[in-house]
């Protein structure tokens, strides 16, 4: 009984806990994606850098206030640099819309047109990010670093293994928690909710009901600078912050819109997780975990490792693949790209 106890603790220690915030953090970059493709109709490649941006901005506002002696322990500064963050973001993206993505709305270009002038803001905002703040790992995280430890819980509870359990992993599920209701009561029960909703729905009908699309355009790029930067501040708190990162996690929360179902806000956060968890769950060494269960004449002697950590995007890929060509709705229905 004890072994297995010990297996349990090893497999949530680093998957289920790992994978909890990983798929929380890409459900709300997968939210913003969605929002994007459901409310102005195209793929945002840029989505990655705009997180990176946000949370750039957080760093700097992070370390303005640390420089003053002002912080929020236990809890990290970055909370307090949150607002600045999004404000920054939010101009960044409104000025980008007015400059780049009005012109070809109005022109009512086709979406391929869309896509790819959302992968020239995407080289130009990961340009900016990587002037201003450059491309090494940044670190901005203070206050407690851990709720539990290994050794505490070692000690707590008998077992040879350690649970260790990180504030950044519990933040990330709370905010991720209230952010999440919010956006749903937001488009449930506001008004302004319910005309993005209308003209996500059918843009002719919204119109002739008075809809304003600028409106509702405007407010679409500020939920999606407000996600954005809090989920790329999260990930920064979690792991760390670096440019690079950032364009690399385009490829799984594209994976977690479109598994869930683009263009579903509900679907973006299902596909977060199973894509979070397909990626630890596969890249995972499971020698300690066997080690537990098997007799020690059956215990691995290899790691037990289907794939290597620096394959884990490759998860993404294959399992994005596969459901654009077995089922391109996606798991909850979404719209088809």
């Amino acid at each position: 009984m004890t072994d297995i106890l010990n297996a349990l603790v090893v497999f949530a220690n680093f998957v289920l806990v790992p994978g909890a915030s990983y798929g929380a953090q890409l459900a709300l970059g997968a939210l913003g994606i969605t929002l994007v493709y459901a409310v102005l109709r195209f793929s945002n490649f840029a989505h990655g850098d705009t997180m990176a941006f946000g949370a750039m901005v957080t760093v700097l506002a992070t370390w303005a206030l640390q420089g003053v002696g002002v912080s929020i322990a236990p809890l990290p500064t970055a909370l307090l640099a949150l607002p600045a963050g999004i404000v920054a973001t939010a101009a960044f993206v409104l000025a980008t819309d007015r400059l780049v993505y009005r012109f070809h709305r109005r022109q009512h270009s086709q979406p391929v047109i869309f896509v790819i002038v959302s992968v020239g803001v995407m080289f130009v905002m990961n340009g900016v990010v990587r002037f201003i703040i450059g491309p090494d790992d940044q670190s901005f995280a203070d206050g407690a670093r851990f709720l539990v430890t290994a050794g505490d819980f070692k000690r707590m509870t008998g077992l040879a293994e350690g649970l260790a359990i990180k504030a950044s992993t519990l933040l990330t599920l709370v905010v991720a928690v209230v952010v999440v209701i919010a956006l749903f009561w937001f488009l449930q029960k506001t008004r302004t909710g319910k005309a993005m909703r209308a003209y996500s729905d059918n843009e002719d009908l919204a119109l002739l009901s008075g809809v304003d699309p600028d409106r509702v355009v405007m407010i679409a790029w500020l939920l999606v600078a407000a996600l954005a930067t809090i989920a790329g501040t999260l990930y920064g708190l979690d792991k760390t912050f670096k440019p690079f990162t950032y364009f690399q996690l385009i490829l799984p929360m594209f994976a977690a819109a479109i598994v869930g179902g683009i263009g579903s806000p509900v679907g973006a956060i299902v596909g977060g997780f199973v894509i979070a968890y397909s990626e630890v769950t596969v890249t995972y060494a499971y020698k300690r975990v066997l080690g537990h269960l098997l007799p020690d004449s059956l215990a691995p002697d290899s790691l037990v490792q289907l794939l290597g950590t620096e394959y884990k995007f490759a998860v993404s890929f294959v399992i994005l693949v596969v459901v654009l060509l077995v089922r391109p709705t996606g798991i909850l229905r979404g719209k088809v790209i």
